[in-house]
Formats: structure tokens, C-alpha cells, sequence
């Protein structure tokens, strides 16, 4: 059974023992290690930059005055191999507060031993040789213990007696007095450098006026020429510029026409898609479902016709047979009229006119009820004319009766009287 273990460029990976009582130690850095459980001892150690601040109080110098001095320094364990190892050695199991008390003792003893050689000027005139000194005389023993001192600087020198302050003043003084001394220097050599310069001045005066006089005669006359070719340069620049405004005007209208005609061919295509579009959702909204309903229709309307035709057959076909019944019957009918009339025409022609008379009598009372239906009707009949008038008239519509039948029916009523048997002697009564 094992375990994988990983680490950053910031940290190193130590690893020692492992199967079959293996001693080899290995260190890794920015990788990967495996471990086996129970026998592999797996440990990190800081690659971190550790920053220090060496501090020495009431050190005496070699001139025996007592400073305080503060530094600042950059430490870090190196990551090669050998001095990797040797740092396992020396810190590994310890927390990097520790390394850095281990690394801060070492670098403050050297330092207060150089402090010891040194006088005050020295240290405090060149702090940068005082700091390189220091780290130039630390760095083999921290180097020893694997570790690299990247930078060392002096943050601070100060005194508790004074001494210092009183080295400034003195200093200070001596500063002020040379600086007095030179500017009354200064300010002598400067009226005699004055004097010469203004002499020089004068005689370069008259000179250059009597250039600057030539000077403005030429400049003149220069710049006349030159405000003539600058007035060409200036009109050919002029019309070069509108020459090349009308052309760039000329080749924006251009793009602005190609420009329209590309809108206007793009507005014919998106007015062809949209009319595809309107086209394609007509035939989807309208054609399509009158096709359908078109369809439909002529199915049921070819459906209806079929129906219809197949009802007329049905409906010809069934006249045709109750025609044909009819026709039967019609036929046996008329044939049965017709043998009824020929009996009839052969009685007729049996009897003669005494047949005649039977019809004619058989009638009379129909004809009757004829011409009595409208008296039937009246609610009184009143009679304009005297006693001696109302047997004339019914006499005369006597008389009037035989015509009527004859008129009638074809037969002479008074013929047909006359030949039967005492219907004369009635007549004549």
C-alpha cells in the first residue's frame, strides 16, 4: 500500500526509506513522490524567501563609541541537490520560525564583529560597502547550513551619545564656511566674467546689427522670392486639392451608388424572400387547405352524383316497373272497357234507339241535378208577371226541352217519343 505526494517550486519534498530497508534519501521539488505507508518517511521544508531583521545595540566601535545598528535581509533555503541536502540536515523538523532565529543569530554575530573593526565615519558615510562587507563575511557560514542570503541592506544607524549628531554639525559648519568662501569666489569672478562679457557683448552687438541689417535686406528679398514660389506652391497645392477633393468626391459618390445599389439588390432579395415567403404561406394558409377542401368537395360531390345516379336508376328502374304495372293494368282495364263498349255498341245496335232512350232517361235525372244545383242555392224564387203568364212559361220551357237534349246528347228527344208505344197519344195530350 502506497501514497502519492505532490509539491509546488515554493517547496521540497523529502523522502527517506522505503522497501526492502532502503537508506536512500531523495528531495524533490515541483513533482511528484510515492510512499509507502509505514515504512517511507515523507517531510516538506520551506523554499520561501524568509525576510530577517538583524538588529545590534550599544556595539561598540573601533573608536569605542557605542551604535545601534538595524538591517534587512532576504534569505532562502537553495534548491540544489547537495545544498538541499544539507539543509534537510540542519532544519528539517523545525518550523521556518526557527530557521529564521538559526539564520537571524548568525548574521547579527558577524555583524556585530565587523561593526567592531570599523569607525563611525565609515560606517556611517558608506553604508552599502559596510552592508556588502557583512554579507560578504556571513554567507560562507549560512552557505554551510544550505541557506542563500539574496540581499542585505542597512536600515538604520543612530547613537545614544550623540556623536553623530555632533559629527553632522561639525561636518555641517565646514559646509557652510566652504560655501560662504565660495560664493564671495563666485561672486568676484562673476563681476570680472561680467565685465568681459559684457565687453564682447557690445563689439558682438555692432557687429550682428550690422548683419542683422544685411541680414533683413537679404530676408527680404528671400522672402519676396519665396512669397512668390510659396503663392505658386500654394495655388497648384490649391488646385491639387480640389483636383484630388473632386476625385475623392467623385469616388465616395462612386461607393455610394455601389453602396445603394448593393441595399437595393439586397432590398429586391429580401423583397423576393419575403414574397416566397408570403407565396409559401398563402399556398400553406389558403391553396393547400382549398385544394383540401377542393378535394373534398368533389369527393362528396362525386360521391352525391354517384348517389344520386345510383337513386335515379333505382328510381327510373322502379317507375319503369310501376309503369309497367300500370301499362298491364291500363291494358287489361281498356281491354276490359273495350269488351264493356263493344257489349255495349252491341246492345245499342240490338236495340237501336229504344237503347238510346234508356240512356237518355238514365241521364235526364243527372242533367236535372245539373240545372237545379244553382236553384238549390236560392233562398226564394219570385215570379214577375200575372196568373195567365206562369202556364205560358212553363209551357214554353216545356217546349224548350227536346231542343236542349238534342243539343245535349245528339237525340232527338220527340223522335224517340214518337216511336214508343203510346207515347204518342201522351204527346198529343
Amino acid at each position: 500500500m502506497g501514497n502519492i505526494h505532490t509539491v509546488g517550486p515554493n517547496e521540497a519534498l523529502i523522502v527517506s526509506g522505503g522497501c526492502c530497508g532502503s537508506t536512500k534519501k531523495r528531495t524533490i521539488v515541483g513533482g511528484w513522490a510515492w510512499a509507502w505507508w509505514l515504512v517511507t518517511d515523507v517531510q516538506r521544508l520551506s523554499l520561501e524567501v524568509m525576510t530577517l531583521n538583524p538588529m545590534c545595540e550599544g556595539v561598540e566601535t573601533a573608536q569605542g563609541v557605542p551604535l545601534t545598528v538595524t538591517g534587512v535581509a532576504q534569505c532562502k533555503i537553495m534548491k540544489a541537490d547537495e545544498l538541499l541536502g544539507t539543509a534537510s540536515e540542519q532544519f528539517l523538523g523545525k518550523s521556518v520560525k526557527e530557521i529564521k532565529q538559526t539564520i537571524l543569530q548568525t548574521l547579527e554575530g558577524h555583524l556585530r564583529a565587523i561593526l567592531g573593526t570599523l569607525t563611525v565615519e565609515e560606517v556611517y558615510k558608506d553604508r552599502d560597502q559596510f552592508a556588502a562587507l557583512v554579507r560578504e563575511v556571513a554567507a560562507p557560514d549560512v552557505g554551510r547550513m544550505g541557506i542563500e542570503i539574496l540581499s542585505f541592506t542597512i536600515k538604520d544607524v543612530y547613537d545614544d551619545v550623540q556623536y553623530l549628531a555632533s559629527l553632522g554639525k561639525s561636518q555641517t559648519a565646514s559646509v557652510k564656511r566652504d560655501a560662504d568662501t565660495g560664493v564671495a569666489e563666485a561672486n568676484r569672478d562673476a563681476g570680472i566674467r561680467e565685465a568681459e562679457c559684457e565687453k564682447s557683448a557690445m563689439d558682438v552687438k555692432y557687429s550682428t546689427d550690422t548683419k542683422i541689417e544685411d541680414n533683413a535686406r537679404m530676408f527680404k528679398l528671400q522672402k519676396a522670392h519665396f512669397d512668390q514660389e510659396i503663392n505658386t506652391a500654394k495655388a497648384e497645392s490649391q488646385l491639387a486639392y480640389e483636383l484630388q477633393a473632386a476625385k475623392i468626391r467623385q469616388r465616395i459618390r462612386n461607393e455610394e451608388i455601389q453602396i445603394d445599389i448593393v441595399e437595393r439588390r439586397k432590398q429586391i432579395e429580401i423583397e423576393s424572400q419575403e414574397v416566397e415567403r408570403k407565396e409559401r404561406e398563402l399556398k400553406a394558409t389558403v391553396r393547400l387547405p382549398a385544394d383540401a377542401e377542393n378535394y373534398r368537395v368533389q369527393l362528396i360531390a362525386e360521391g352525391k352524383r354517384t348517389q344520386t345516379v345510383a337513386v335515379a336508376m333505382a328510381e327510373a328502374e322502379r317507375i319503369k316497373k310501376i309503369g309497367a304495372a300500370e301499362a298491364s293494368a291500363i291494358e287489361v282495364v281498356g281491354k276490359a272497357e273495350a269488351e264493356k263498349m263493344r257489349m255495349k255498341a252491341a246492345v245499342y245496335k240490338q236495340y237501336g234507339d229504344a237503347a238510346i232512350m234508356n240512356i237518355v232517361l238514365d241521364a235526364l235525372p243527372k242533367i236535372a241535378a245539373e240545372i237545379s244545383a244553382p236553384l238549390a242555392k236560392t233562398d226564394e224564387i219570385v215570379l214577375i208577371g200575372g196568373s195567365d203568364n206562369c202556364t205560358g212559361d212553363v209551357a214554353r220551357l216545356v217546349g224548350q226541352l227536346p231542343p236542349a237534349i238534342n243539343a245535349l246528347t245528339g237525340v232527338d228527344l220527340s223522335k224517340v217519343l214518337s216511336k214508343l208505344p203510346g207515347a204518342t197519344v201522351s204527346a198529343k195530350a
